[in-house]
């Protein structure tokens, strides 16, 4: 059967069966629901995720949680690991949301970029961390309405680059890239993947899922798209490549969304019908990808897949360009 019309949500990514692997049940203080979690893998070989808690004041916050394998006994910080500081950063004040986690060679320093909900909307703010017990917070880098945001781990050029997702009046979401020589004042900001019209799965509003992921081919990102339906919002998964020099290039675009809601706990919880991937390790194989996505906004679930199938996916399910010309 050609490749295009194989059964995409068994051959991309798989479900873990212990899904979903966190709860707000398993946090040792009273919360309401735990999702969006960014991911890295630590010198210790520990996976850690840094969650989206949100407590029952409907504000979000952050917290670490461990575990030796990314799946069983995880080991979750007994109190909020990066709580909002809005006396020095008020547009903190609605809560933190959201983060991605990248480590940085060139700082020895892990990148921590994550939603700032303040009076005037969502924007992005960045923190560095070492040990994810202390951070410098860099403070919002992009201001509202902005958000989905994740910081390329090396300099392209001379200069950091960022992936963002801004929401102009219109009300129409492209995935945007930004250019810094200081990770603090940002410019030539560009279009990459543009949202699609009409009844497409990516129409409307897209943006970056986990962090990207660097291949000999070029930078996989993993983005997910908000269509609009009578029942409300869907949120599914689908995959492009950015040039590896030239990320401002998006050399292939998949057709088709590879991953999107199907059991009770993705379909059913405080946002329904909802896979939202922010983080995302590599097993020591160099191509297992273990992805980390909030489940209806309640959860946090596990799938993993094959970077070699996904790129050679790509290759038979793909448009060149990342702007919408249909």
């Amino acid at each position: 059967m050609p490749p295009d019309h194989q059964d995409l949500r068994s051959r991309l990514l798989t479900r873990h069966p212990a899904n979903p692997i966190l709860t707000a049940y398993d946090w040792p203080y009273f919360i309401n629901t735990v999702f969006n979690a960014a991911a890295t893998r630590l010198a210790s070989g520990e996976t850690l995720l840094l969650c989206r808690v949100e407590d029952c004041s409907g504000r979000s916050h952050l917290c670490a949680a461990r575990s030796p394998d990314g799946v069983n006994d995880w080991r979750i910080d007994p109190e909020p690991t990066l709580l909002p500081d809005v006396d020095n950063h008020p547009e903190e004040l609605w809560g933190i949301e959201d983060p991605r986690v990248v480590w940085v060679p060139e700082l020895d320093k892990y990148a921590v970029t994550y939603t700032c909900f303040s009076r005037r909307g969502p924007g992005v703010s960045l923190a560095l961390t070492e040990d994810f017990r202390r951070f410098e917070r860099l403070g919002n880098i992009m201001p509202p309405e902005d958000k989905d945001a994740a910081l390329l781990p090396q300099r392209i050029g001379d200069r950091w680059a960022m992936i963002h997702r801004p929401v102009p009046a219109s009300g129409e979401g492209h995935v945007w890239i930004s250019f810094s020589p200081d990770l603090l004042h940002w410019g030539e900001h560009t279009v990459v993947l543009e949202a699609k019209h009409g009844a497409w799965w990516d129409a409307g509003k897209i943006g970056l899922s986990p962090p990207l992921i660097q291949t000999p081919e070029g930078w996989l990102m993993l983005y997910h798209g908000v269509r609009t339906t009578v029942a409300g919002a869907l949120y599914r998964v689908g995959l492009a490549l950015l040039d590896l020099d030239d990320p401002t290039t998006c050399r292939m675009r998949g057709t088709k969304w590879i991953f999107g809601p199907q059991t009770d706990y993705e379909r059913t919880g405080d946002v329904a019908d909802v896979v939202f991937p922010c983080g995302y390790t590599l097993a020591d194989d160099g191509d297992t990808l273990n992805l980390y996505y909030g489940a209806a906004d309640t959860s946090i679930a596990l799938a993993t897949g094959s970077l070699r199938q996904m790129l050679d996916w790509l290759q038979h399910n793909s448009t060149p360009g990342g702007l919408y010309t249909e």
